[in-house]
């Protein structure tokens, strides 16, 4: 099954999102965490790209990043190139590091909100569940039962 078309324009801010290969880690050290965002960094300055936030964990990474120019799979397919080629090295390893290939780069990839546009964050909701409240009738997390 062929993926859906990337949405790109100028101004635009995504959530980001790639995986390691067979869910493996991609980070197996702090310094292979300065290593990806000293690669953030040069494609920020290359590309234009401008980070907003970033979230590492052991075999994944989440970006939210504007695209002033529109450029987001080119800048993304050469971060992610670029780090496998620098991890690889540093690890005498070979072979992909990403699940996806640079055209896929990002694993997960949606518009939070055009440039003239707000960044809503959803309302959470009340969620209740019929066993929310331990045996001290005090619901999860320590609030008091009203």
């Amino acid at each position: 099954m062929a993926r859906l078309i990337r949405v790109e324009f100028e101004g635009a801010v995504y959530h980001a999102m790639a995986r390691g290969n067979e869910r493996r880690t991609i980070f197996r050290s702090d310094s292979d965490r300065e290593l990806f965002l000293q690669t953030l960094a040069e494609t920020g300055s290359q590309f234009g790209l401008l980070v907003h936030v970033y979230c590492l964990m052991p075999n994944h990474y989440h970006l939210v990043v504007e695209t002033p120019r529109g450029n987001l799979s080119r800048a993304l397919g050469w971060l992610q190139v670029t780090y496998t080629v620098r991890f690889n090295r540093r690890h005498r390893r070979s072979g992909h590091l990403f699940q996806r290939a640079v055209q896929g780069a990002v694993g997960r990839c949606r518009v939070v909100r055009p440039s003239t546009g707000a960044l809503r964050a959803p309302q959470p909701r009340k969620r209740r569940t019929k066993n929310s409240a331990g045996p001290s009738g005090r619901e999860r997390g320590g609030c008091k039962r009203r």
